[in-house]
């Protein structure tokens, strides 16, 4: 699927998976997790894997999807208490209907009531299920680089796996396979395999900090932040879908060759090429109109760049798609900055609704 880029969002193939490895059972995760509920790793942060497992994976369910070409399989999590499970859209993908496994073994057959392939969140609703199911929280504040998670989940079908690993860094743009980027992704190093797509990546005080996603390649993979969660899921409980705000640009980051060839004084900002018609930005922002060589390269000249949006500095695709998801709506209008023929200045426009992919 192609259809329009919206702001900084681009094509590049990523293996989907979800999270987590290590098969478990009813036994306990990791062999060298410390058996003193007090012991740590040397840092403050208590590394009792067995403890946090044993809190957390009544909580987390195993999925199967029956499609054309045979059954898919993957992971979720309890949202709240009316029912309510959280996975990824890619594991659902068109289902009506989820086949959904609980810990302890029972089986109940789950309704999915939305889905958001921007996101790639869906919900899926089970009137009945365990009581033992408690809702998962989610962390409210974001997850530090370095801090200890434990990614929950069935890869490859091994219902009730775990394996533990590190936050490698935040505010991450997660590239996938249908054209664009999703914003705000928490990347770890904790191991990511198929089938657990949808699981939990929870704190060691179990709270949800991300839901996992994808395998980036050796020990890099990437969760979608509870930010965004928090954001979308209520739509897709309410209304069984999340309209995303969009801008209609095509852009390039500012690099020192596009600087030299446009006379900028700062190597920063977003440099706008074009502005598909009928979009949001049509009329409002100015893409370039001519190119020239900088040291062999072909390079767009004139047209906007893009220095900040309501007052927030844009360095890149990652900052401004990031500002979008988390802070605005379509219909919202909103301030860029500008420079212009070198003349730094400030013009609104109204964004509009993400069109499908």
């Amino acid at each position: 699927m192609a259809g329009r880029l919206a702001v900084g969002l681009f094509v590049v193939l990523v293996a989907l998976a979800g999270c987590a490895a290590a098969p478990i059972g009813g036994q306990a995760p990791p062999t060298d997790a410390p058996t003193n509920p007090s012991a740590g790793d040397g840092a403050g942060q208590p590394t009792n894997y067995t403890g946090l497992y044993r809190e957390t994976i009544d909580s987390v369910v195993m999925l199967r999807v029956s499609t054309s070409e045979g059954t898919v399989g993957g992971s979720g999590f309890v949202y709240d208490r009316r029912g309510y499970l959280v996975t990824n859209q890619h594991v659902v993908e068109s289902a009506g209907s989820v086949e959904v496994r609980f810990h302890d073994g029972e089986w109940r057959t789950g309704t999915v009531v939305g889905t958001d392939v921007y996101s790639d969140l869906a919900v899926i609703h089970v009137p009945d299920p365990p009581g033992y199911a408690t809702p998962l929280p989610l962390e409210d504040s974001k997850p530090r680089p370095g801090e200890r998670v434990l990614a929950l989940g069935s890869p490859f079908g091994l219902e009730g796996s775990v394996t533990a690993g590190i936050v490698s860094g935040v505010n991450r743009s997660m590239r996938t396979e249908n054209g664009f980027s999703i914003p705000d992704t928490v990347q770890t190093d904790a191991a990511i395999n198929p089938g657990n797509s949808g699981g939990p990546l929870v704190s060691m005080d179990g709270a949800v900090v991300g839901v996992n996603r994808a395998r980036g390649g050796e020990n890099v993979g990437f969760a979608i932040s509870t930010a965004i969660v928090e954001r979308v899921v209520p739509a897709l409980i309410r209304s069984g879908s999340y309209a995303h705000s969009y801008v209609g640009i095509l852009s390039v980051e500012v690099t020192p060759a596009v600087a030299q060839a446009n006379d900028l004084d700062d190597v920063t900002g977003l440099h706008v090429v074009d502005t598909p018609t009928g979009g949001p930005a049509e009329g409002v922002l100015e893409g370039t109109d001519s190119q020239t060589l900088v040291d062999g390269q072909t390079v767009r000249t004139g047209g906007d760049v893009i220095l900040a949006i309501d007052g927030r500095s844009i360095t890149s695709h990652q900052d401004l798609a990031r500002y979008l998801a988390l802070h605005t709506r379509p219909g919202q209008t909103v301030t860029f900055t500008i420079l212009r023929d070198g003349t730094r200045q400030d013009v609104k426009l109204t964004l509009g609704e993400r069109p499908d992919p």
